[in-house]
């Protein structure tokens, strides 16, 4: 699903493009470049990025018709994928990004969020006190909003909803029978910079959250909103209090997450997932379906189908427990 919030600024030429990475390649200056995609998203006429082997096999198969990468990479893009050789594939695939979604780099309250009581939704949705609505939302039938909370823009929220008191929500899409409880924080930018030179280069945050049917988020959560794809969690996928999930994440269906778990950006979780309290998972991983994550525990390599591991870093139970005699 590409964003259906943020206002892309193309399209634009491709010399526009070379001419903001302040670069130079003898091709067809005269192409019309329409977005910016990651790489299995990418459609002809548009720009990715692809900046470590471990997305190989997503790059052989880009239909992109641009890909910003290194020298090392270039050679495993398809012919109908020009390459775009820089120093520095994020900084740049940050700039470019930036240029098609300008809006997309900070989060400041949102102003246009008003009292629900002077909305539409006044005698639709019932709510506690001093909730704030902002532009572009929708609310689905019986749904309940706590004290205190602000459904700023570029929301949606489907039918039988809860939402606590205390929570803010912002460029998401809730699905029926949610409930997500108080002092939760939605769809906000995650942590994405890049050091440059003597200053944090911000990357645009341009992906949503989607929370799918029937799922918890336990109080004072925080579920960031997805780079330049979107973070998702999968139906009947419950999540316990204080946990933290970045930008891009995919959790899968009918999985369980225990307190002060934290997941690092663009991790894939599979289904009938278990995860201990405070056990944390490195970026960039695939944890299989069916796996089992013991508390307290450190992921930091990719986990198969049908695993049990626990311990700093994880490793097979039968494993850890030979080992920890």
């Amino acid at each position: 699903m590409s964003n259906p919030f943020f206002i892309n600024c193309g399209p634009f030429n491709i010399s526009e493009i070379f001419k903001v990475l302040n670069i130079e390649l003898k091709i067809d200056e005269n192409q019309i470049i329409e977005d910016i995609r990651d790489l299995f998203n990418a459609e002809k006429n548009c720009i990715t990025f692809f900046h470590s082997k471990k997305y190989n096999e997503l790059a052989k198969n880009t239909k992109a018709s641009y890909c910003i990468t290194t020298h090392n990479l270039k050679d495993y893009l398809p012919k109908n994928c020009t390459a775009i050789v820089v120093e520095n594939v994020l900084i740049s695939t940050s700039i470019v990004t930036q240029k098609f979604y300008p809006n997309s780099i900070e989060d400041e309250y949102d102003s246009s969020a008003i009292d629900i009581n002077n909305t539409n939704f006044k005698n639709k949705v019932t709510t506690g006190k001093n909730v704030l609505v902002g532009d572009n939302v929708k609310i689905g039938k019986n749904c309940l909003i706590g004290h205190n909370t602000i459904i700023e823009r570029n929301v949606q929220i489907g039918d039988n909803c809860k939402i606590g008191s205390n929570t803010i929500i912002r460029n998401s899409i809730i699905k029926n029978h949610v409930t997500i409880l108080d002092n939760c924080i939605i769809g906000k930018k995650g942590f994405g910079f890049f050091p440059s030179k003597n200053k944090n280069l911000r990357y645009p945050h341009i992906g949503i959250v989607i929370i799918n049917e029937n799922c918890e988020i336990g109080c004072g959560s925080t579920i960031d909103r997805g780079s330049l794809s979107n973070t998702e969690i999968g139906k009947n996928t419950y999540l316990d209090n204080q946990i933290h999930i970045a930008h891009n994440v995919k959790i899968g269906e009918n999985s369980i997450l225990a307190g002060q778990v934290g997941i690092a950006g663009s991790s894939i979780i599979g289904n009938n997932v278990k995860i201990g309290g405070q056990a944390g998972i490195s970026g960039h991983l695939k944890i299989g379906n069916n796996v089992e994550i013991g508390g307290g525990s450190g992921v930091i390599k990719d986990i198969p189908d049908n695993s049990k591991v626990i311990g700093y870093p994880a490793k097979n139970i039968r494993e850890f427990l030979k080992n920890n005699k």
